[in-house]
């Protein structure tokens, strides 16, 4: 009984006054050092570090009074392997993402299931590898017995995603009026040649496990 009741705490469990976190300086410089690595050379990177502190400084102020506003999306094509768009977001909104998922990320984390593998920490590409031979002996008998495997995707899922279910769901974990603030501000964005934020928050979320 203790053990039921302790689960049913952790699922009802809402996490209020996390928004300090998101805008602390601490952490707005891990966010930056994340958004930076493995694009150290490039333009939009080096124009944002000739004025870093002041760049930083901005972006905490902009929280702080929350009259942050993220810039447009910028869409463009890419083959992977069929042609598809995807969105960018400027880079200092990439450093504010970031920030958000450093704080929210363990709090979501835990309602995952243990294979689910998009974007977690320490669950990459080797470690789904790994978990799909371990199913395939399991379900083959050590590779003695036939299997199928359903390999499925959601046609324009991303775009698709109502937005104000979105936020329910997070609101069940996240009691912070400021949070779920920036949470929308993300979710509302726009891009300059599709509608809708969606995409980009989908490349963002795919770069913060680059």
């Amino acid at each position: 009984m203790a053990l039921i009741l302790r689960l049913i705490f952790i699922m009802v469990k809402t996490h209020k006054n996390i928004y300090p976190k998101i805008h602390d300086w601490r952490n707005l410089v891990y966010a930056w050092k994340k958004a930076r690595k493995h694009k150290t050379k490039r333009p939009y990177v080096l124009e944002f570090e000739d004025n870093l502190k002041e760049n930083l400084v901005k972006l905490q102020e902009e929280l702080i009074i929350q009259n942050y506003k993220p810039r447009p999306l910028v869409s463009f094509p890419i083959k992977d392997p069929k042609t598809r768009k995807i969105s960018k977001s400027n880079f200092r909104d990439r450093v504010i993402h970031h920030a958000l998922v450093r704080i929210i990320e363990p709090i979501f984390d835990k309602a995952f299931i243990y294979d689910s593998c998009a974007n977690r920490i320490n669950k990459g590409n080797l470690f789904a590898l790994k978990r799909l031979d371990e199913f395939k002996r399991k379900v083959t008998n050590n590779l003695h017995s036939e299997a199928f495997c359903l390999k499925a995707d959601i046609k324009h899922y991303f775009q698709e995603i109502n937005h104000e279910i979105l936020l329910r769901m997070i609101e069940e974990k996240i009691n912070d009026e400021k949070t779920i603030w920036l949470i929308k501000q993300i979710l509302n964005n726009t891009q300059n040649s599709l509608g809708g934020g969606e995409r980009g928050f989908k490349a963002e979320c795919k770069s913060l496990s680059s």
